[in-house]
C-alpha cells in the first residue's frame, strides 16, 4: 500500500526500523534519540540513517531546553537527558546537511499554554538552512502571528493541546482559516511558512 502525501513516523525510529515506514508510505520518519549515544551526537547512526533512507526522507527532532541562561541544548529520551550539542547556528548548519527537515519542541513551554519561546523562534528563523517546524506553547492566535514575525515568516508551526478540539481554547476552525489565508498570501500548496 502506497500513502501520498506526508505522512511523517516518529518515536522509537533507529536504523534497524527506519525503511520499513518508508516502504509502507511515509514520506519522512523523525528521528531524535537514536542518533545520540549517552548525550553525545552518533555521526555513525546519523549518517546510516541517511545511508538507508536517504537526506530527503529524514526529518531530526531537534527538540530543546534552556540551559545556562539563554542557550539551548538538544534533549533526548522524552526530553528528560540534556545531550551536550547546543542548538546554535553552527549545529543547525551541520545537522542540516543530513535532513530535510528539523522538528523543533520549545520544551520549557510545550503543552503549559502559556505563550512560545519567541527567543527560539527567532534562532531558528535566523539560522535554519532547512524547513523547520517549531511546537510549543501556542495559545492564541496571537502566538502564531508571533511566530511569522519572529521566524521572519521561515518557521512552520504545529498546534496541539491548545486546540478547542483537544480541551483547549484555541478554536480550530480559527487556526484553519489563517491557514487558508497565509496559503493565499504565498502561493503554498502543502505547508505554510508563518
Amino acid at each position: 500500500m502506497m500513502i501520498l502525501g506526508g505522512l511523517q513516523v516518529g518515536g522509537g525510529i533507529s536504523s534497524e526500523n527506519c525503511l520499513s515506514y518508508i516502504e509502507e508510505g511515509a514520506s519522512h520518519v523523525i528521528v531524535t534519540s537514536h542518533v545520540f549515544n549517552n548525550g553525545k551526537l552518533d555521526l555513525e547512526r546519523l549518517k546510516d540513517l541517511v545511508k538507508i533512507v536517504g537526506k530527503q526522507r529524514l526529518i531530526l527532532d531537534v527538540s530543546c531546553r534552556e540551559k545556562d541562561g539563554r542557550r539551548y541544548a538538544i534533549v533526548t529520551d522524552r526530553w528528560q537527558k540534556f545531550s551536550d550539542v547546543l542548538l546554535d547556528e553552527k549545529s543547525l548548519e551541520f545537522l542540516g546537511g543530513f535532513a530535510d527537515e528539523f522538528l523543533v519542541h520549545g520544551v520549557d513551554v510545550e503543552g503549559k499554554k502559556l505563550g512560545i519561546d519567541e527567543e527560539l523562534v527567532a534562532l531558528l528563523g535566523n539560522y535554519s538552512p532547512i524547513p523547520v517546524t517549531y511546537a510549543g506553547g501556542v495559545t492564541v492566535m496571537e502566538d502564531v502571528e508571533r511566530i511569522k514575525e519572529a521566524g521572519k515568516g521561515r518557521v512552520y508551526v504545529t498546534v496541539g493541546s491548545a486546540l478547542d478540539i483537544f480541551g483547549g481554547n484555541l478554536p480550530y476552525k480559527d487556526v484553519v482559516a489563517w491557514h487558508h489565508q497565509q496559503q493565499e498570501l504565498f502561493s503554498t500548496p502543502l505547508k505554510t511558512p508563518i
